[in-house]
């Protein structure tokens, strides 16, 4: 049987076959000289790094933005740093445990750009986002603004702080298919006043996968003494960028999306003249005003999981971080493209593919989203999650670079015969 074939078979049966390290190695020296526009359609690539996923044959899994599994390499070097911290037990925590973390904290303020002055690992972007809610300078009076389509746990603690000390907060709501960048700029800028003191805006709105322009936001709302904080949690290691570049005062993000660490590790970032103005979520003493690290008091928590993003990190970069870009566009394009224009279906994010990536979202005509997801996963065998909130009704449907167009082939031949 030829390598194709074999690789074809195995896919469409839910099943991968191993790859050791070296193979691994050898399979992406292949594709060294080849950009990620080349190798975007190339299914035998693909099929090929399909082997570094264990996968569940039960169901076609296009729910892969809310945690990416693991490949293979990531798990094993994962487990194994499990086993290290157990053998090591109260040794590591109270000796090389702190230095660990903050090599971690520098390999990936150097994947994004940042500052080891700057950023700080959290347990995820909730965490992240919660502390400069919860910790920023508020007044009574002052005024926030964010969007109906920001993520709720965040929507949640901009209550809190409402109901605590007077804040007044501002939803506006987002279209799901902007003219222009202007279009989006201008919305936030028209809602902004002189008591704006806070603008939450999404790298990528989780519910549909629009990407924001949020550098051109940024830029327009410091020009009216606004900061900014940016909800990155489905950016890294899905788009490229630099957080820097985008100008933003604070950037969250969780780790175990697109970056594949495990659960359990998120970031922050914070401008350096904004540290002394935030409290921590947690207490720490010890530190200077503005030394990041006085945000960054968890307790006792699993270091192991932390360890783990060297190797995720290296696992990104080995792949290619233009060629898994290009991949999971490709993917979203693939399907939609397909069911765009069909009369019944009605699609929450832009067909412009500069304003997406992996994700988009699809809902059908008459059909509520729960009956929606149930139809896909019981009659096609296809798993997703229903949205039905913020003006986004559909379901989230988000391929990983392990998803073949054969799979989207059923999604497409499912989202047809719904109508």
């Amino acid at each position: 049987m030829k390598k194709r074939s074999f690789l074809k078979s195995l896919a469409l049966a839910g099943i991968s076959a191993p790859f050791s390290a070296s193979a691994l190695d050898q399979w992406m020296q292949v594709a060294a000289k080849r950009s990620g526009a080349e190798l975007a359609a190339d299914d035998d690539f693909w099929l090929g790094m399909r082997g570094q996923y264990r996968l569940k044959p039960d169901y076609i899994n296009l729910e892969n933005g809310y945690y990416n599994i693991l490949p293979r390499e990531i798990l094993e070097a994962y487990i194994g740093h499990i086993r290290e911290v157990n053998y090591q037990g109260a040794y590591y925590m109270r000796t090389v445990q702190f230095e660990n973390k903050k090599k971690m904290a520098a390999k990936l303020a150097g994947l994004t750009g940042c500052s080891t002055e700057e950023l700080i690992l959290t347990r995820n972007t909730t965490e992240s986002l919660d502390t400069i809610i919860s910790g920023f300078p508020w007044q009574a009076g002052d005024e926030a603004l964010m969007a109906e389509q920001d993520y709720g746990a965040m929507l949640d603690m901009f209550k809190q702080v409402g109901k605590r000390h007077g804040v007044v907060n501002t939803v506006l709501s987002l279209p799901h298919h902007p003219a222009s960048d202007e279009e989006i700029v201008s919305l936030y800028a028209n809602a902004i006043t002189p008591k704006t003191k806070l603008l939450m805006i999404c790298h990528m709105i989780n519910i549909t996968g629009q990407i924001l322009p949020v550098r051109k936001i940024c830029d327009m709302a410091h020009s009216k003494g606004v900061q900014v904080m940016v909800d990155g949690a489905h950016a890294i290691a899905h788009i490229r960028f630099n957080i820097p570049d985008l100008h933003c005062d604070y950037y969250g993000a969780s780790l175990h999306k697109w970056l594949c660490v495990p659960l359990g590790v998120g970031m922050l970032y914070v401008k350096k003249e904004h540290i002394p103005a935030i409290w921590p979520l947690l207490a720490e003493s010890g530190r200077k005003d503005d030394d990041i690290g006085r945000l960054n008091h968890l307790g006792t928590h699993p270091v192991h999981t932390d360890l783990a993003i060297s190797n995720a990190i290296d696992f990104y970069l080995q792949l290619g971080p233009e060629k898994k870009e290009a991949r999971l566009r490709y993917l979203q394009q693939y399907w939609t493209g397909k069911v765009r224009n069909l009369p019944h279906i009605i699609m929450h994010t832009p067909a412009d593919p500069d304003r997406s990536c992996a994700i988009a979202n699809a809902g059908i005509k008459g059909m509520k989203p729960a009956d929606m997801a149930a139809t896909l996963l019981n009659k096609y065998g296809i798993y997703t999650v229903a949205i039905n909130s913020a003006n986004v009704h559909g379901c989230r449907i988000t391929p990983n670079i392990y998803t073949t167009t054969a799979e989207l082939d059923v999604l497409v031949k499912a989202l047809t015969e719904m109508g």
